[in-house]
């Protein structure tokens, strides 16, 4: 049987017969290496008039040492503390001053230490303040039937300590116990169990349901969701369901019903054990969400760009559906070793890839891939620390090492071993790694440990583990070395571009058909878009329509095609793309969309812009109206 090491973090006091347990996380302020929270009760109303999350929590924490800690320290963060218990007893409890960017810590004084193993129950009572940085609230001007507002909390990495007091660290994993009171439907990151009405001189405000959801498998705190809104459901598969607006609901059916099950028996295929969550369902997100998704437990949150109307974006969900496994599953440990949990996601995506559509799709998206691992290290620049593998992250805010790095250079990392060992080597390697390490949190020397442990009896694949550069794996910045990969899918696109090329700057006679990019799939048109784009200039008003005219991409429902159509228009100066794109913009809130084609339409139609923007700006996230307001006006901005 083969069997991985544990890792113990410790430091030496005194005594040299005595070590005590470190903790693996320089991002938070919790002691969790005396205690640690083994399950979370969240009990909360939704306050959409005045946008807060009133109530409080209950955490049932073990304690870790033999009484010689008498203080419990939480992360904590603009949050409204109002009582604190412990074990149902008023507790002194002191918040510290804040430390940027990690919050404030809360201290719980304990009357006498807890012997190790021991639990006890610390009740806190909190609100939500207009300074927490978790949670989004929608008016209902910014949703799509603009009847109801909105809400959903978004945690990843170090907000959830703005929601609640909490060991906020992917290194404390707990289950999880949901009440939440609302005037609208709610989901969270739980299997529903229930919902409950109003009822006079018990609990809750009249019009409000209460609903609650269990999670069973334990989750780090950043896994913590809640939404709220104007949601309607619908089966999409056996063990699946799609969430969204009324309006959409029917659209969202038929673009993912019948996808999800073919994603989950392929992943399943590779990984061990099988799904631990039940349900795997989407949350698709109202069009003013800016951003692209998250891998909440039981609820992928979903950006509703995904729903083009071709299928041809559900593979997006490949990559939420594999955080089920990693990330979710087998967690990083800390921030600094995040590649644990994209590096493998993006492999695993890459891997359903490859079953569902055929291996030359896997290495077209790894080639995608490399490119948006370039932008990366590019603008950070090549030596830079955040183009390393593991990072260090000691007094730094998580969110500032965000990239394409941990998941592009984190995929490079675990397809170098797949090269080294032999894929039917490797894939044994899989299952043993996420059996061995579920329901825990891992960094990059268990797993360096695990694999080498794995492969221990077998002479050629020690050998070559044993002599790999670790060093240069973990700690080297920059470019990882770049495999050769099947180029036959991204060629295509680059031919047919150099065709419209020599059509439209030398005159070369080239005449388009559909059948061109009949074979293709979506991601091909974005590449051959792409390209394009960058000799835009050189369209006339013709070029334009006859391209649009003829691949139908002045009709596709397909965002990422529409807008790259409309960037080539807007480039060209056609003034007929003009006014789709302004429609288009009040359509979509995603700042990847938005803020491009709000750059060109104010190059080629400032006063159409600015128009388009008035008209919309409060359909527009707050965030995403300031970048705008940026883009147009400067820092003159309204």
């Amino acid at each position: 049987m083969h069997r991985c090491p544990a890792a113990m973090v410790t430091k030496p006091t005194t005594d040299p017969s005595v070590t005590i347990r470190m903790p693996r996380d320089p991002n938070t302020l919790s002691n969790y290496h005396n205690f640690v929270t083994k399950h979370t009760a969240a009990s909360f109303e939704i306050d959409f008039s005045c946008k807060v999350l009133t109530g409080g929590v209950v955490l049932k924490l073990e304690s870790l040492t033999d009484g010689e800690s008498k203080e419990i320290v939480l992360d904590t963060s603009f949050l409204d503390i109002s009582d604190v218990k412990a074990n149902g007893k008023a507790a002194n409890w002191s918040v510290g001053d804040r430390i940027e960017p990690y919050g404030s810590p809360l201290s719980i004084k304990l009357d006498q230490g807890i012997p190790k193993g021991k639990t006890l129950e610390i009740e806190i009572t909190v609100s939500t303040t207009e300074k927490c940085t978790a949670l989004q609230w929608m008016t209902p001007a910014q949703t799509s039937n603009k009847k109801h507002p909105y809400m959903f909390s978004q945690c990843q990495a170090i907000h959830a300590r703005s929601v609640f007091p909490c060991q906020d660290t992917p290194d404390v994993k707990s289950s999880f116990g949901f009440s939440i009171r609302s005037p609208l439907p709610v989901v969270a990151s739980g299997l529903p169990t229930g919902s409950k009405a109003y009822q006079p001189g018990k609990y809750g405000k009249p019009g409000t349901l209460l609903y609650t959801f269990e999670q069973k498998v334990p989750i780090p705190s950043y896994l913590f969701a809640v939404a709220s809104g104007d949601l309607a459901s619908a089966s999409i598969g056996p063990r699946s369901t799609v969430w969204t607006g009324p309006e959409e609901l029917l659209d969202c059916q038929r673009e993912l019903e019948g996808e999800i099950e073919p994603f989950m028996n392929a992943i399943e295929g590779v990984v061990a054990p099988s799904y631990q969550w039940t349900q795997y369902n989407c949350l698709i997100l109202p069009p003013s969400f800016p951003y692209g998704g998250m891998e909440n437990p039981v609820w992928t949150y979903a950006t509703p760009s995904i729903i083009s109307g071709d299928k041809q974006n559900v593979d997006v969900i490949a990559h939420e559906l594999s955080h089920s496994w990693s990330g979710n599953l087998v967690s990083a440990a800390s921030w600094e070793h995040f590649w644990l949990n994209e590096g493998w996601t993006t492999y695993l995506e890459r891997r359903i890839q490859a079953a569902i559509h055929g291996e030359t799709h896997r290495h077209f998206s790894s080639i995608i891939g490399w490119k948006a691992l370039e932008d990366s290290i590019e603008r950070y620049g090549k030596e830079h620390p955040y183009t390393q593998l593991v990072v260090d992250l000691k007094g730094n805010d998580p969110d500032d090492a965000f990239s394409s790095i941990p998941y592009e250079k984190g995929f490079h990392a675990l397809y170098a071993f797949e090269l080294l060992l032999g894929k039917e080597k490797w894939d044994k390697f899989i299952p043993h790694y996420f059996q061995t390490f579920k329901f825990m949190s891992v960094d990059s020397y268990e797993f360096k440990a695990c694999l080498i442990n794995f492969f221990a009896e077998d002479p050629e694949a020690s050998k070559k583990l044993n002599e790999f550069d670790w060093d240069a794996l973990f700690y080297a910045p920059g470019y990882p070395e770049k495999p050769e990969f099947d180029d036959t899918l991204v060629k295509t696109c680059y031919e047919l571009a150099d065709k419209w090329k020599s059509r439209v700057q030398e005159g070369k006679e080239f005449n388009p058909e559909k059948k061109d990019i009949e074979s293709w799939v979506a991601n091909q048109s974005v590449v051959f878009l792409e390209r394009v784009q960058h000799f835009a200039e050189s369209f006339s008003k013709g070029d334009v329509e006859l391209m649009g005219r003829t691949y139908e991409y002045d009709q596709s429902q397909n965002i990422e095609l529409v807008s790259r159509f409309y960037s080539i228009g807007l480039k060209a100066r056609c003034e007929e793309c003009y006014e789709p794109t302004a429609e288009l913009l009040g359509k979509i809130g995603r700042m990847k969309f938005v803020r491009p084609l709000f750059r060109l339409l104010n190059q080629a139609d400032r006063k159409l812009a600015v128009k388009t923007f008035e008209r919309n700006k409060d359909f527009y996230h707050p965030i995403c109206r300031q970048m705008v307001e940026k883009d147009l006006f400067g820092d003159s901005s309204k």
